[in-house]
């Protein structure tokens, strides 16, 4: 399942969230949003992971990504 790293007040994360929506993907069954605040275990994922605080961060499988529109190209790929 593809793991969504996000804050809030991110509009970035925002801009992620509404996408996954506008495709029609399913928070729990197609991707799931983990809590990336500062000093949160996401966060620590998303350092360890990428290198970077940055978010949003998306982790699926072997593949990690930062930058919104990159995940909703990725994201909308496997919607298809």
């Amino acid at each position: 399942m593809i793991q969504l790293y996000m804050r809030d007040g991110c509009p970035f994360c925002k801009k992620v969230e509404r996408a996954a929506h506008e495709m029609g993907l399913i928070p729990g069954k197609d991707f799931e949003i983990i809590n990336a605040g500062p000093k949160t275990p996401g966060r620590d994922v998303v350092i360890r992971v990428g290198g970077k605080e940055m978010v949003p961060f998306l982790i699926d499988g072997k593949i990690s990504m930062y930058e919104s529109d990159d995940i909703i190209d990725y994201m909308r790929g496997k919607a298809e």
